[in-house]
């Protein structure tokens, strides 16, 4: 080796063979010894399991962020008039469940999922401890099939996964340590907690967690010997990959919603519905993850659709964009990925349209939103390639504001549908399909209120510009802090339009849906 460019000496230390090579008539072992005991780590919260974090993020300028007048206001209005309001500290959560156990599960929630934290924390107290534990449960048991290096073989691992719903769910004492990075092994390492508010747990949503980890980890063990090394082998193993991952989750949630008492028991049947909200999402991730997926050694793209692009055989052959016919066919394939997962929407939709208790909507509905958006932003979009794609901040802020109700979630799958449809190009392999999913969730989605959104627009501007000419006014009587007055207003201007013609949208929208305090006044 005559360069140390490649040479990451914060991560590599040693350079002993595998354990399966050692041995032999060479009677080869490490080199250096044995391995030191890290029982006691805690765990490193900067590291991140696999390749994740460890892949260059495309962001877009601040500049470019803040020309986005909408966003900014959205982000504005979530942060400080608007935000989604926690539940974890009512009455009820604080008398049932161990204060110590829920804090350190409420905040480790937090560290191994920020996105996931805040719709959680939303939902109506008499179910929200019980998807926080089934997120958490479920999030210990990934870490364990994630970890690729922690197992001295495949089937060891796969019978730690088999008796996770037996071990770690039934024994109060159990934990695992050296498994995962980060705050994942610290999950691990301090899962008595978890398991104490999970004991707490009616029996209903214990039997839903525990039947759902068994049925995953089932799933989870039939991929672990697989070689996924270059994705799935086709369209169907790629959608039985979901469905344990994703899938499953999809129909315990409907399971704990109808076991709450605050949606229709017949949720809990709606198992195919659920099934595709699960794949959804899943596909999203898969299709935004190909670079960190790929660099990990555990791709997921179905190879019957990826090898009709790449020229090599190889599904790295997608990542040298450096070469025309590369990102040609890339997007390609690209494309088709993303075609598949849109085809899951009208489902989805369909699910969403089953839901009465306003709070659940929305934990729902955000997922789903932020899904539909950065397939878009995904889309014939090369840096998908080189890096991880991932929507603005402001945009999320806007997508989160409005998803209070169906008709808000309806403007948002138009919206990126639109968007898509826009960007299809006829030379693209699946251009038909690709118009024909698009034209779809634009049926199922169309605004009936066009002139009730053009007088709310009327009236956010005719406000805004009321205001913005006393910002004038006062920029000229102050004339030191122009500058200051003048931007001051035109911002509390633009909030304050913003302010003036939501209102009416969100009490009148909201009415479709119910809040849990009076689904619960109603029973």
């Amino acid at each position: 080796m005559t360069t140390n460019k490649q040479c990451h000496y914060s991560v590599i230390h040693r350079f002993d063979p595998p354990i399966e090579h050692m041995g032999g008539q060479g009677k080869a072992g490490p080199y250096l010894g044995n391995m030191p005991e890290c029982s006691s780590l805690e765990g490193d919260t900067m590291k991140k399991q696999g390749a994740y974090g460890k892949i260059k993020t495309h962001k877009e300028s601040k500049l470019s962020q803040l020309c986005r007048i909408d966003e900014v206001i959205s982000a504005f209005m979530l942060l400080y008039m608007n935000p989604l309001r926690s539940n974890i500290n009512t009455p009820y959560i604080r008398t049932t469940f161990n204060a110590a156990d829920l804090q350190f599960c409420d905040a480790i929630l937090q560290n191994v999922s920020r996105s996931f934290a805040a719709v959680i924390r939303q939902l109506p107290s008499v179910m929200l401890v019980d998807v926080l534990v089934f997120y958490l449960v479920l999030r210990a048991l990934d870490t364990i099939e994630d970890d690729m290096t922690a197992f001295s073989d495949n089937k060891e691992k796969i019978k730690h996964l088999l008796e996770f719903h037996e071990t770690a769910l039934a024994d109060p004492n159990w934990t695992m340590d050296g498994v995962g990075e980060g705050e994942e092994r610290r999950l691990l390492q301090n899962f008595t907690h978890v398991h104490s508010v999970y004991a707490s747990l009616s029996p209903a949503a214990r039997e839903v967690i525990e039947n759902i980890t068994q049925r995953m980890a089932e799933g989870m063990g039939e991929y672990v010997g697989k070689d996924l090394g270059q994705g799935t082998a086709d369209i169907p193993a790629y959608n039985r990959y979901c469905h344990f991952v994703a899938g499953l989750v999809g129909e315990g949630l409907s399971r704990l919603f109808a076991a709450s008492g605050l949606e229709s028991p017949s949720l809990a049947n709606e198992t195919h519905l659920s099934d595709q909200m699960g794949l959804f999402l899943q596909k999203t991730n898969i299709i935004r993850d190909y670079l960190e997926d790929y660099v990990d050694g555990r791709a997921f793209w179905p190879q019957t659709v990826w090898k009709k692009y790449s020229a090599t055989g190889d599904l790295g052959y997608f990542k040298d964009q450096q070469f025309e016919a590369n990102r040609e066919a890339s997007l390609k394939c690209l494309n088709e990925l993303v075609t598949d997962a849109l085809e899951l929407v009208p489902d989805c939709l369909l699910f969403l349209s089953k839901l009465r208790c306003a709070e659940i909507f929305r934990f729902c509905a955000i997922p789903q939103v932020m899904a539909i958006a950065t397939l878009e932003k995904c889309f014939n979009n090369p840096d998908v390639f080189t890096g991880v794609v991932k929507i603005r901040k402001g945009l999320s802020c806007k997508l989160i504001l409005n998803t209070t109700d169906v008709r808000g979630v309806h403007s948002m799958f138009y919206l990126f549908a639109t968007q898509i449809n826009a960007k299809a190009d006829p030379a693209d392999p699946s251009y038909e399909r690709t118009k024909k999913i698009c034209n779809t969730i634009l049926e199922l989605t169309s605004p009936d209120d066009g002139k009730e959104r053009l007088s709310r627009n009327i009236k956010f501007w005719g406000a805004s510009a009321t205001l913005f000419s006393l910002g004038l006014l006062g920029s000229a009587f102050f004339k030191k802090n122009s500058v200051v007055s003048l931007s001051t207003m035109t911002g509390l201007s633009i909030s304050i339009g913003y302010i003036f013609t939501s209102k009416t949208k969100i009490s009148s929208n909201f009415s479709a849906l119910k809040t849990a305090e009076t689904l619960k006044n109603e029973q």
